[in-house]
């Protein structure tokens, strides 16, 4: 079985005659070409996957999106990416109707999954006439196959250019090499399929093998984790160092615990895991969590930790057929044990960013790609998260910029200045945490920090809303007026006492 998603089966006969179906109405009945962008607005259902590789078949470039932004947002992502069709689930459907048309300077299609509103086609609709064999478009290793959009840490999300051989240099390195995926295999990620952790995780992993993909549309709470786990026995489960916690806070009604017995590799990634969190999952449920990091521009994992040979709050070590350096500010490598900033190189880094040469150039130097991480590495060769070289932030394993939440929150008419940063809640997790001057002082208390994360909640997505809210007489800054975010993360870690003063 190729799909598993609640009553529905998807074989690897109909997963075939699906992509065919799809990729020949992309280009027979709405003209796509190769090289073309084609959106994907959708969740994790077996639409996903028959879109996603229809639009390769046919040399077109698959262009998955988040599904929890906002239609500001997809008016920037459409009109980068240029795409002139779209396909979309129906729950997520409005947050495109929602943007005027006039401000949508390509897209001409929108393709629904479901029943098509006025104004829109159906996937059933297009692909009625299609037939159930395709041949593939002549594309080599190194064509464009699909885009993933990486935030940025001042500017706008960033469209990593993916090729055609990226999934199998993922597959080959991490999930072969690390995790001895085999046919036998179940796959259920946590991580949506628009990430590119989730991308790996639930859909080329298993194609690689043969094994089975579970997908879950719905949202990850623990109980719904928990009910997908002991209904289609996963013996891969991919889930982020958030998830974990919420699972482990989960009790069931009864006596007896949740039964994950399937489980045979946990699997985490998008921010640290915590080694409480490791310790704790271990205990209750006998299974390791293997941490890694990996990112959009990688693709995938390009560190991580192995079974067997876990050391709890580290990332682990390079995975075979990836190469690693830490180096200082000035490009000298660093001894074992200090601090430095991570360059990685493996065959699955992305071509480069679409349109922003000036960041590619930035980002990539020759095979090399500057993560952004600061780490510093052990004796034995495991890699120890140490920070960001920007103020960049994981949050639930989404990157969040401060920029984007601080710009939202000097809209509100109460607010002249404000600052975010990240901070750990009781979990060790990291949230955002928002520092607010006030044009005046009258009004602080308790309703307008409730006021500030509902107006932020209002024009961002919520993972984005900050989880605590402290009014500062001022910012601490530069000489030349620049706020200084790792004073206010310094100023919190030392003092309770820090709360409604300034920060000099």
């Amino acid at each position: 079985m190729a799909i598993e998603c609640g009553d529905e089966r998807v074989t690897y006969g109909k997963l075939v005659q699906e992509v065919n179906r799809v990729g020949w109405a992309l280009r027979e009945e709405l003209d796509v070409r190769m090289e073309e962008r084609v959106l994907l607005l959708l969740q994790d259902t077996p639409a996903f996957t028959y879109s996603f590789l229809g639009a390769i078949r046919i040399g077109a470039v698959a262009v998955p999106v988040n599904t929890l932004l906002k239609p500001s947002d997809y008016r920037y992502l459409l009109n980068d990416c240029r795409a002139r069709v779209a396909i979309v689930s129906p729950g997520l459907l409005p947050t495109i109707t929602a943007i005027p048309r006039h401000e949508l300077l390509y897209l001409q299609h929108v393709i629904v999954t479901g029943d098509a509103p006025a104004g829109t086609r159906s996937l059933e609709e297009i692909t009625t006439r299609a037939p159930e064999e395709l041949s593939p478009a002549p594309t080599s290793k190194d064509d464009s196959a699909f885009w993933l959009y990486s935030s940025g840490s001042t500017g706008p999300p960033k469209g990593c250019v993916h090729l055609h051989h990226d999934m199998v240099v993922c597959s080959e390195l991490y999930a072969r090499g690390i995790l001895k995926i085999s046919e036998a295999d179940r796959f259920f990620s946590v991580a949506k399929l628009f990430f590119a952790y989730g991308l790996g995780n639930a859909l080329y992993f298993p194609l690689a093998v043969g094994g089975t993909s579970i997908l879950w549309p719905g949202t990850p709470s623990a109980e719904n984790v928990f009910r997908v786990i002991e209904r289609h026995r996963p013996t891969l489960f991919f889930s982020v160092p958030t998830n974990y916690a919420m699972l482990l806070a989960y009790e069931r009604d009864r006596g007896e615990d949740f039964d994950l017995s399937n489980v045979r590799h946990a699997v985490s990634a998008g921010e640290a895991l915590p080694p409480t969190i490791f310790a704790r999952f271990r205990e209750r449920f006998g299974i390791e969590i293997l941490d890694a990091i990996g990112s959009t521009e990688a693709l995938h994992m390009f560190i991580s930790n192995s079974p067997g040979a876990v050391r709890p709050g580290s990332s682990g070590q390079i995975i075979p057929g990836y190469e690693a350096r830490l180096v200082d500010d000035n490009d000298r490598s660093v001894a074992a044990g200090a601090i430095g900033n991570l360059l990685i190189r493996g065959d699955s880094v992305c071509a480069g960013y679409w349109n922003q040469h000036e960041k590619t150039k930035d980002t990539f130097e020759g095979h090399w790609l500057r993560t952004g991480d600061k780490y510093y590495q052990d004796n034995d060769g495991y890699f120890w998260f140490a920070g960001r070289s920007d103020d960049m932030l994981k949050v639930g394993g989404i990157w969040v910029s401060p920029v984007e939440i601080e710009n939202a929150l000097v809209e509100h008419p109460a607010v002249l200045e404000a600052a975010v940063v990240g901070r750990a809640d009781k979990d060790e997790l990291v949230k955002p945490m928002a520092y607010v001057v006030l044009r005046s002082k009258a009004s602080v208390g308790q309703d307008l920090e409730r006021e500030l994360q509902a107006f932020v909640a209002g024009k961002l997505a919520e993972y984005k809303r900050p989880r605590w809210v402290e009014f500062l007489s001022e910012l601490p800054k530069t000489t030349t007026g620049k706020t200084q975010r790792f004073r206010l993360r310094q100023c919190h870690a030392e003092s309770a006492q820090f709360k409604s003063r300034s920060c000099g």
